[in-house]
């Protein structure tokens, strides 16, 4: 019963510290310096702790690494998940289209109360005139944009990247 106590809170507690860790990392790349290091205190506190009764504890039994383990790679998909789900950023957004399409999916892009800027591309290595749009968005908005684009050219190349700052111009 013992073992299996302690398995379980290393396991939770894990998951805890490394979901943490991820959120963390993703903060850091977009420069929110005060809120990761209050974050990497509460997550190496956590660590610190677990690491300590795994290592000190009189069970010696393989589920306790199997337990650190499993609540590591947990701790990785929960802290991906929340890290997509909840920390807002910023996204760029390259599109390439047919010149023919270009005008309708700029009209319904600036539509919806989105910036987009055009440049005329001179490689028409398909025969055909083609623009790229570059756009700006908050992440949560990229579903908006790609819906538009796929609904009136589907075959549109899209390049998507996450963006660190944005200085002027018009992100919705």
């Amino acid at each position: 019963m013992e073992t299996l106590f302690t398995c379980f809170y290393i396991f939770l507690a894990r998951i805890i510290d490394v979901s943490l860790g991820t959120v963390r990392t993703v903060l850091i790349v977009k420069g929110k310096n005060f809120s990761t290091a209050v974050i990497a205190f509460f997550e190496v506190f956590i660590w610190f702790m677990v690491a300590r009764e795994a290592l000190n504890t009189e069970i010696k039994s393989i589920l306790i690494p199997i337990f650190y383990a499993g609540g590591y790679a947990t701790g990785t998909l929960l802290g991906s998940y929340l890290s997509n789900r909840y920390v807002d950023g910023l996204i760029g957004v390259q599109v390439i289209v047919k010149r023919k399409n270009a005008e309708k999916i700029i009209n319904e892009i600036r539509d919806k109360g989105y910036g987009v800027s055009t440049i005329d591309l001179k490689n028409d290595y398909e025969g055909e005139k083609k623009d790229l749009l570059i756009i700006q968005i908050n992440k949560k908005s990229l579903k908006i944009i790609t819906r538009i684009v796929r609904t009136i050219e589907p075959e549109a190349f899209l390049v998507i990247n996450e963006t660190k700052y944005v200085q002027n111009g018009l992100v919705k």
